[in-house]
């Protein structure tokens, strides 16, 4: 693992760039952190400046494939006990996202069509995100890529790294609150998910920290 507090975004790009030459095939960059740490923001940074002003999904080398689309359904959710866990590693269908990865990373002739999260419902939306044959570079973020355990392990193995986002707390937690707040829970309800959920979820994500193959410190990532 390796880790620099002043990395730039182009330093990121860099690295990309020099893993599409080391090998043939196609990339996968697995982005994780903790709730609310900027692991989406950072993403589209990305995705901006790799893709430039390529605007036609179907000739654009770079796509992002996000954990989120793998949530679980509230249906399901209530029918298995975990609703009030939403969010935790056992509230996805990790398989499926291990499947779905795995088949970008083959040789692909079509389109591959993988779900997407609407947060204005707070629910997994089936085949709203294609993943183009012209696509060499999956970038894709979630919470749970570096855990040790059976379904995130096959994760993992799809993944040619894992970098791993850092944010100050005190701008994660503000960040995370509003986001609850913005989709319909009240201040109180908000905080209390935040201290019940989302940092119980961030204790289990910082445990795998020493997993990742980079640590970007989003605090002193500059754009240069």
């Amino acid at each position: 693992m390796s880790s620099a507090d002043s990395i730039t975004l182009s330093c990121l790009l860099e690295r990309i760039a020099a893993l599409q030459d080391a090998q043939p095939g196609t990339v996968i960059i697995g982005i994780v952190g903790t709730p609310g740490a900027g692991k989406t923001t950072l993403v589209e940074q990305l995705m901006g400046r790799l893709n430039g002003t390529e605007t036609n999904p179907e000739r654009q080398q770079h796509a992002h494939v996000p954990l989120d689309g793998f949530h679980l359904s509230d249906q399901e959710l209530s029918r298995i006990g975990l609703l009030d866990r939403k969010g935790a590693p056992e509230t996805f269908d990790v398989y499926g996202y291990a499947a779905t990865l795995q088949r970008l990373k083959t040789p692909r002739e079509s389109v591959v069509y993988a779900p997407g999260f609407e947060r204005a419902i707070e629910q997994p939306i089936a085949g709203v995100v294609p993943v183009f044959p012209s696509a060499g570079t999956i970038l894709t973020e979630g919470n749970y890529l570096l855990l040790d355990k059976p379904g995130w392990r096959k994760v993992r193995e799809q993944c040619t790294e894992v970098w791993y986002c850092v944010q100050d707390d005190r701008v994660r937690l503000e960040r995370l609150i509003q986001r609850h707040v913005m989709f319909g829970k009240s201040p109180t309800a908000a905080r209390e998910w935040v201290q019940r959920v989302d940092e119980e979820n961030a204790r289990i994500i910082r445990s795998t920290r020493h997993r990742a193959d980079l640590v970007v410190e989003l605090e002193h990532l500059g754009a240069a």
